[in-house]
């Protein structure tokens, strides 16, 4: 870069300015530097930009191939060395054939020493590969402007120089688990790697190959197991030997920190120090991890040999202490991956671990032991610790006061006649306490024997039988009995209590514990002992009360046995206590199915009234009976009976119907009592009585659902009398299909099947009878209806004529307009009202011709034929609305018809006129040949004539006659 004079005379003039006067701002930072160095040495400090600045004045770069490392050396003016002061280094790695640069920073204070500066630059590819070029800058701290870079100091690779073959590098490498590496192969001048791969699948690589130098690197390497090292191939484009180059690498861990590292001596001669290597490095043979122990005392390395177990880790080394006795060491692990050290600073005196004691020997008695021993600590005062371990396996500890050097013994008192006993010892340095020995080995003592301890317990179990008793006698020993001997006896004795003089005794091995004797109706007392080599035992008494006090006492059938339930612990047995017995005694049988049952007993004091009875015998379903006896002076009572069941189980039985009663709804089970060994499983509560229809679901009234394993819904009814042995079931329905089962239940629960039986309710007569009444009388009735449709109408409902509607009307030959003609031949009229009385008086005399008298008939007006003279319009004769004009009328009743309804007043008539027809009826009976033939005598010739004669006649409706207030 170029700078004008005048600019650079400026920027001189500006530094000259500042130096000779010692300006303010670089006074604050140089101010050494400006007071010693003249005016000359300023300007040659400073460049051409102006800025304080000290060139590297050497530089040199070297490598360690072991190590993999650039050293690179260089250095400054001294007058920075002697101004000391703080400089930054800026150094730039170049590799060969590669754009890239790798900066770093170095930032040190100088010194007066003047001493060289140093930076090492790890390379992450082996320095053989390739050429490496560094070159440096500098720059004081207090100034921003750099020096210019030094010239390019290039360090060579191998692939600036000729070989015979290709080369991998690096040949041998041990790297950490999980990290990675990079190989290359040089291939020969002229030659490109066309090949470059790992041995094994299992490592992820990359490669760069076609090239002189060729690149392989390989990531997140695992490790391969003991001693399996990784194997590295490269190849030239030919076939040849020489075109084949192959390396290794090994896969690791660095060690761990040692751990448990402690140094002591056993007898004051040797020290001993130990600790654990920790996991496993897999690096083996040359490459193992390496021990030194070095004394920071004696600045001396530790001249012992490590030796370390690869089972359990452990490693120790051994050294002659000689007359040193405090001591420091540091040890030191190391292998190719890293270096862990521990240290331990201790004073022999103070670690002192004594050998274990040999030679035990014992001296007994039958309550004392005295134990001896030896060792082997010669000239150490030890303290000795001894641990006896009892029959049931509980361990106790004796401390020894005694510290003889050579010999040593410990007295254990309080101990069990005829008992073995296993000891076993280990000592500690008297003064100064580091660590118990080893345990000495066991050494098992039996002691002496002596006479049985404590009583035997003693119960028994009375028969009566012809001129006597027989009584078994059962006997068991006390919780704090001891036979203290190898075997024992059983002495048992009975005598009358009134006369001691006729004893008899047997003895028994200790094989037996009952018996069988036979004593008379007097009272006796009964006497037995356990009986050893050395001596007896405390007598146990038992008083036999006389026969009729027995008998008395036998005869427990007034005692109501009362049920006691069980828990998961036992059978709790309660009584009432009585303040006139010293003590309580409970007896049952362990298994009370089998002979014999074994007999059990179990005594309480005076203040108890509740046990827990509980027995490894025990088991569900199994019905225990339980006695509960107070006891005086020896003499036992029976006072309770108890039973009951560790755990009551389902029946096991099935309760089979004996009979049923049936009805139209209901049905009466009747079932035979439970057999008694069947119920033994639990104490019967009662019946559970099942039903159903077969084709449905249960829904009976006072009944609760219960769904059964087939998913059928069936009524349910519960019976909580044992006693009960029938039931009845109601509200069934008739003629239907049921299905009934009857189970037992207990307090374990019912009988886990059900066996239906199966009835038919039968058919309701109540019900007949009303389906007779609803339905089979009322369809007879509609069949005979249908059957005489034809009378019937007839007779409820007679056809009322209706001109209009009649089918004798003659509709073809007249007609009036719309009105129709009636053809009187054609119909039997029951009444004709004749307008004229020529007319009249001519049907008058037709009907006082001899003829069958008739009753008279006051009611006339039952629907009747009706002629008038007056004209009329259609619609007042189809409507018969209008008011009619006053006129007479003649009115003759139609006696055939048989119509005897009484006739209301015609609408139609005045009063007078109505009254005049009645009686000109009344006196002429009608005979309807006549009418007919008087009208047809007159029956007009021509239509003219019958619509003149229309003006006289009037039909008159049936059902315009008003009868009894009611219209037909």
């Amino acid at each position: 870069m170029k700078t004008s004079r005048r600019s650079f005379h400026k920027k001189i003039t500006f530094e000259n300015r500042s130096c000779a006067g010692k300006g303010r701002r670089m006074m604050n930072h140089f101010m050494i530097l400006a007071v010693l160095l003249p005016l000359r040495t300023c300007h040659t400090a400073y460049s051409q930009q102006g800025s304080l600045m000290f060139p590297v004045t050497y530089f040199n770069v070297s490598k360690d191939l072991a190590l993999q490392h650039l050293i690179v050396e260089w250095d400054v003016d001294k007058t920075a060395h002697d101004a000391e002061l703080a400089m930054s280094f800026e150094i730039q790695v170049h590799r060969a054939d590669e754009a890239t640069v790798w900066t770093d920073f170095h930032n040190v204070t100088l010194n007066k020493s003047g001493k060289p500066l140093h930076w090492i630059w790890d390379s992450d590819l082996p320095l053989e590969c390739m050429s490496h070029s560094v070159r440096i800058r500098s720059k004081a701290e207090a100034s921003k402007i750099w020096s210019q870079w030094s010239p390019w100091e290039t360090v060579l690779g191998l692939d600036a120089s000729d070989n015979y073959g290709p080369k991998i590098f690096p040949e041998e490498k041990v790297i950490e688990e999980g990290l990675g590496i990079t190989l290359c192969c040089i291939g020969r001048k002229g030659q490109i790697i066309k090949e470059f791969f790992l041995s094994d699948s299992d490592v992820n690589y990359f490669n760069k190959t076609n090239r002189q130098i060729g690149l392989l690197t390989a990531k997140n390497v695992t490790l391969r197991g003991a001693s399996r090292p990784v194997s590295v191939f490269c190849k030239e484009p030919c076939s040849e030997e020489p075109c084949y180059a192959h390396a290794v690498f090994f896969v690791g861990r660095p060690p761990d920190t040692p751990g448990d590292f402690s140094c002591q001596t056993r007898n004051m001669t040797t020290v001993t120090c130990t600790w654990n290597q920790g996991r496993d490095t897999y690096l083996y043979g040359r490459h193992s991890s390496k021990h030194t122990l070095f004394d920071e005392f004696s600045q001396n390395l530790v001249p012992c040999t490590v030796s370390c177990s690869e089972q359990s880790s452990q490693c120790s080394c051994s050294w002659d202490i000689g007359q040193q006795r405090i001591y420091n060491i540091t040890l030191t692990v190391e292998n190719a991956l890293g270096r862990k050290t521990a240290t331990e600073a201790f004073d022999v005196t103070h670690r002192i671990y004594p050998l274990p004691p040999f030679q035990l020997w014992e001296e007994c008695t039958d309550t004392e032991i005295k134990l001896h021993w030896n060792h082997q600590n010669k000239g150490i005062e030890l303290f000795c610790q001894t641990e006896v371990f009892q029959p049931n396996g509980k361990a106790e500890l004796y401390n020894g006061s005694d510290t003889q050097l050579h010999h040593t013994s410990i007295t254990l008192g309080g101990q069990q006649p005829f008992t073995k006993y296993t000891a076993r010892v280990r000592c500690g340095a008297a003064k100064n306490f580091w660590r118990w020995s080893e345990w000495s080995k066991a050494q098992t003592i039996r002691t002496k024997e002596a006479a049985p301890s404590g009583k035997v317990d003693i119960w028994r179990e009375i028969t009566p039988v012809l001129r006597g008793r027989n009584v078994t006698l059962f006997w068991k020993e006390e919780p704090g009995f001891r036979a203290n001997a190898r075997s024992i006896s059983y002495e048992i004795t009975w005598e009358k209590v009134e006369d001691s003089s006729k004893a008899e005794c047997i003895s028994l091995s200790s094989a037996y514990n009952s018996t069988r004797i036979f004593i008379d109706n007097h009272p006796y007392r009964i006497t037995i002992m356990a009986k050893n080599n050395i001596n007896s035992s405390l007598p146990s008494i038992l008083i036999i009360p006389g026969a009729t006090g027995t008998e008395k006492m036998l005869n427990d059938s007034e005692l109501k046995e009362e049920k006691v339930n069980g828990t998961e612990d036992g059978i709790l047995i309660s009584w009432e206590p009585r303040h006139t017995y010293d003590s309580y005694v409970i007896d049952w049988c362990s298994f009370p199915m089998s002979q014999p049952c074994d007999l059990q007993w179990e005594r309480f004091g005076p203040n108890t009234s509740s046990a827990l009875i509980n027995s490894a015998a025990f088991v569900p379903g199994v019905r225990y009976n339980f006695r509960v006896y107070g006891s005086t002076a020896n003499r036992a009572s029976l006072l309770e009976k108890k039973t009951g069941f560790l755990k009551e189980q389902p029946p096991e039985f099935c309760t089979e119907v004996k009979n049923i009663e049936l009805s139209n709804h209901a049905v009466t089970l009747f079932w035979d009592p439970c057999p008694t060994n069947k119920t033994d499983c639990g104490f019967l509560r009662g019946y559970c009585i099942y039903v159903s229809p077969v084709q449905e679901d249960c829904n009976l009234k006072g009944s609760k659902k219960h769904v059964h394993s087939d998913g059928s819904v069936l009524c349910k009814y519960t019976i909580e009398n044992p006693e009960e042995r029938r039931y009845t079931v109601k509200h069934l329905t008739s003629n239907t299909k049921y299905k009934l089962a009857v189970v037992a239940y207990t307090g374990g629960g019912e009988f886990p099947e059900l066996n239906f039986m199966y009835i038919d309710t039968p058919l309701d007569s109540d019900m007949m009878y009303l389906l007779v009444l609803l339905v089979i009388v009322p369809s007879l009735i509609v069949a005979i209806c249908i059957w005489k449709m034809k009378w019937v109408k007839e007779c409820c409902c007679p056809v009322i004529p209706t001109p209009n509607k009649s089918k004798v009307l003659s509709f073809k030959e007249f007609k009036i307009g719309s009105e129709k003609v009636l053809k009187i031949s054609d119909c039997t009229p029951d009444t004709l009202a004749v307008d004229s009385k020529v007319e009249a008086q001519k049907l008058h005399l037709q009907s006082l011709m001899p003829s069958t008298p008739t009753e008279d008939k006051t009611d006339v007006h039952n629907s009747s034929w009706d002629y008038h003279n007056e004209n009329e319009n259609e619609n007042e004769k189809r409507n018969f609305t209008s008011t009619p004009t006053p006129q007479t009328h003649t009115w003759f009743e139609n006696l055939a018809y048989s119509s005897h309804l009484a006739v209301e007043s015609d609408p139609y008539q005045l009063p007078e006129t109505l009254e005049t027809s009645k009686a000109e009826v009344s006196a002429v009976p009608y005979q309807p040949q006549y009418y007919l033939s008087i009208l047809n005598d007159d029956a007009p010739s021509s239509p003219g004539e019958a619509a003149g004669r229309k003006t006289s006649l009037r039909y008159i409706s049936q059902t315009d006659v008003h009868c009894i207030g009611r219209r037909l």
